[in-house]
C-alpha cells in the first residue's frame, strides 16, 4: 500500500499546484494553456521595444553633453562615434552628423536639449522612406514570399502577420515551403489550425517550389486575398538553398509574371550590422522588396533601422517589440525616432 505522504505523491501534488509555463502558442496568442480565462495582455509599445536601445543611447549622449560643452568639431566627432557604436552604421552616421551640423547653424541651436531634438528630427527624416503605404488588395491573391536566415523568427512572424491580415477582414492562406524542417511545417500547420487559416503543406523533404505552386493554385481557386509562403530558414552563404528560393520565384512567375508581389525579409535586430550582409545577399538573389525587423525588445541595436533605410531605401513593414502578435507593429518613422532618441534628463 502506498503511503499518502510519500515523496513521489507530494512531488506530484506540488507540481500540480505550480503555475503552468506558457507554450509558444500561448505566448503568441496571449492565452494560457489551461481552462481559466486570462487577463487581456497589454501589447508592448514601440517605446517598450526600444527601451534597451534608448537606454544605451541615453548614457552615451549624456557623456557627450556632460557639464559645459562647445558645439565644435570635437563634439560632433563624439556624436559621430556615439551613432556608429549604436549600430546606425558609418555612412548613415556621417550623413546624420553632417545634417545636424547644418541644422545647428540654420536653427541656431545652443542647448543640449535642442541639439538632441535636432538629432531626433533628422533621424525621423532619414527614416521616412521606410514608412510606405501598403495596399495588399491591389492583387488577389497578393503573394508574399517570406525569407531570412535561421533563427530570425521567420515562421513565427509569418503567422503574426497572417493573424493581423485576418483581423482586418482579409482571407489568408499559408504555404509551408520550409520542407527541410518537419518541425517548421508542423508549427505553421498548428498556428493555421488555431487561427482557422488554411495551410498548404507536403511531406518532409518535398520540393518547396511544388508546395508554392500548389498553394498558389489553391489560393486562386478559393479567392484568398493573401498567400504567404514560408520558406526554409537558410544561411545566405548556402548557394544551393538560395537557388531553391530563385526556383520558387520562377515557378510563381510562370503562373503570373507579377508574382511574387512582395519578397519580405525577416531580420533579427540582435545581429546588428551583420543583418545588412544578410539583406545584401538575399536582395541580389531574390530582389527583396521589404523588411520586417524582429526582436528589437531583446537588443540595444535599434539604430539598425536607420542603416537599412539609408543603404537600401526599402520599406520596413513591421517591427517586433514583443512576443505577442499585437507586439508586431507597423513601422512609423516619427514614432520610431521618438522612441529611439531619449530626452536628456
Amino acid at each position: 500500500m502506498s503511503d499518502s505522504n510519500s515523496p513521489n505523491k507530494q512531488s506530484a501534488e506540488d507540481s500540480a499546484n505550480q503555475p503552468q509555463r506558457k507554450s509558444g502558442l500561448s505566448r503568441f496568442f496571449g492565452r494560457r494553456t489551461d481552462s481559466t480565462e486570462p487577463e487581456a495582455a497589454s501589447p508592448a509599445t514601440v517605446e517598450d521595444g526600444l527601451d534597451k536601445s534608448r537606454s544605451s543611447l541615453l548614457g552615451k549622449l549624456g557623456h557627450v553633453f556632460k557639464g559645459s560643452f562647445d558645439l565644435d568639431d570635437d563634439l560632433f566627432d563624439d556624436l559621430e562615434e556615439v551613432l556608429i557604436t549604436s549600430d546606425i552604421g558609418v555612412d548613415a552616421s556621417l550623413k546624420l552628423v553632417e545634417r545636424l551640423r547644418e541644422r545647428v547653424k540654420s536653427d541656431k541651436l545652443q542647448t543640449a536639449t535642442e541639439v538632441v531634438q535636432g538629432l531626433r528630427d533628422e533621424i525621423e527624416i532619414m527614416l521616412k522612406p521606410a514608412e510606405q503605404d501598403w495596399n495588399v488588395l491591389h492583387q488577389r491573391p497578393y503573394v508574399m514570399l517570406m525569407v531570412g536566415v535561421n533563427g530570425v523568427g521567420k515562421t513565427t512572424t509569418t503567422a503574426k502577420i497572417a493573424k493581423q491580415f485576418q483581423d482586418q477582414g482579409k482571407s489568408v492562406m499559408l504555404a509551408a515551403a520550409d520542407t527541410f524542417r518537419a518541425a517548421a511545417v508542423e508549427q505553421l500547420k498548428e498556428w493555421g489550425s488555431r487561427m482557422d487559416i488554411p495551410v498548404v503543406a507536403q511531406g518532409h523533404g518535398a520540393d518547396a517550389a511544388a508546395v508554392a505552386h500548389d498553394a498558389l493554385n489553391s489560393a486562386i481557386v478559393k479567392g484568398a486575398h493573401v498567400l504567404m509562403i514560408d520558406t526554409a530558414g537558410r544561411l545566405h552563404t548556402q548557394s544551393d538553398l538560395m537557388e531553391q528560393l530563385q526556383k520558387i520565384n520562377r515557378v510563381l512567375a510562370n503562373l503570373d509574371p507579377s508574382m511574387p508581389h512582395e519578397v519580405m525579409q525577416i531580420l533579427d535586430a540582435g545581429t546588428g550590422q551583420n543583418a545588412l550582409s544578410q539583406l545584401d545577399h538575399f536582395h541580389k538573389a531574390v530582389d527583396v522588396s521589404s523588411v520586417c525587423l524582429t526582436k528589437l525588445d531583446g537588443s540595444a541595436k535599434g539604430g539598425l533601422a536607420i542603416s537599412i533605410t539609408q543603404k537600401y531605401g526599402l520599406p520596413i513593414r513591421y517591427i517586433g517589440v514583443g512576443e505577442g502578435y499585437n507586439d508586431l507593429k507597423r513601422f512609423e518613422a516619427k514614432t520610431f525616432a521618438e522612441a529611439l532618441i531619449p530626452a536628456l534628463p
